[in-house]
């Protein structure tokens, strides 16, 4: 997800250290972007075709029919990670093979536990979006961004300057929304504002879809963030979780495989919906996601430049899991 400004509408202090503060992201996002990538939620490959998913998806085979303690993973920079799976976590149950790339649209098929879905997830940088084209281009539901915390050190709280004209817009296409949060918060008190935030701009507004807690690290660049442990986001995760659930939405969380290795407590979040990315051919987790953000390098008729794509996995018969 792509880390954006807003030079109005910030949540709180004066209008003149929220700017900066904003523009401070903008005016150092390219190293940001390099940054989450290093953390692997932002791969560029030139074509989703040119991933050699061979070694990985015997390796989850492997771990499956052995039921391997560990797991072999990689970046977006094709560096090899392995950690031991936690037996505690649910596991998702996808086929691997089932999921067939056509392009840049992906289809899960051959598995008759489960249909699908293809959406899209935006913030400001797409600009002004023509939603009825991506609705009729195929695509069903979208994750908007409602806003984000600065990662500069008054972290200031913005909204998305298109917030409000995405979100009636897209439902006015028939496109099923869901929010997310670019979130930099240090602590629960920090986790907490970030939420009352969401809330408080939600107002008026109905959701088919979660709101997402999105917090990423930031590389090649000091962040206000850059001293939290993993702990910590667990913390700030659960907190700002809860307060959405407690308010009637649906909470879940955007993650990664380093993140689920290295940063979250699964065990403790384990309530809660996630929302994967992973930009390799198959996803590298063993464990239970809902979508699956499975390129950020898709162009969509109605949407100026590149956006992300995600699918949605849905069970069939619930029961039969």
């Amino acid at each position: 997800m792509m880390i954006g400004i807003s030079l109005s509408g910030c949540a709180s202090g004066s209008q003149e250290s929220a700017e900066l503060d904003c523009l401070q992201i903008d005016t150092t996002e390219q190293m940001a972007m390099q940054a989450t990538e290093q953390t692997g939620f932002c791969k560029n490959p030139d074509t989703i075709e040119a991933t050699d998913n061979t070694e990985i998806t015997e390796n989850l085979a492997i771990n499956r029919i052995e039921e391997s303690p560990v797991l072999h993973f990689v970046d977006v920079f094709g560096e090899e990670y392995q950690v031991e799976i936690n037996p505690n976590v649910e596991k998702q149950d996808y086929k691997p093979e089932a999921f067939v790339h056509n392009g840049q649209v992906l289809g899960y098929e051959g598995d008759e536990r489960y249909t699908y879905r293809l959406g899209v997830d935006v913030s400001h940088h797409q600009g002004v979006i023509n939603w009825e084209k991506v609705k009729a281009a195929g695509y069903d539901f979208a994750f908007l961004r409602i806003g984000y915390r600065g990662y500069g050190k008054e972290g200031e709280i913005c909204l998305d300057r298109q917030f409000a004209r995405n979100i009636e817009n897209a439902q006015a296409a028939g496109i099923d929304v869901g929010v997310y949060f670019f979130a930099q918060a240090i602590n629960e008190k920090e986790a907490r504002e970030e939420a009352e935030f969401v809330l408080g701009k939600l107002e008026g507004y109905e959701l088919q879809l979660p709101v997402v807690y999105d917090p990423e690290s930031i590389l090649e660049d000091e962040a206000r963030t850059d001293d939290v442990t993993g702990e910590q986001f667990t913390k700030n995760t659960a907190v700002f979780c809860e307060l959405i659930e407690e308010a009637g939405y649906e909470p879940m969380i955007y993650s990664n495989m380093l993140w689920e290795a290295y940063q979250f407590d699964l065990e403790a979040l384990s309530g809660y919906p996630v929302w994967y990315a992973d930009y390799e051919a198959i996803p590298q987790t063993p464990y239970a996601f809902a979508f699956w953000q499975y390129t950020n390098t898709a162009k969509v008729n109605g949407i100026d430049g590149i956006v992300d794509l995600d699918i949605q996995l849905i069970p069939v018969d619930n029961n039969s899991k």
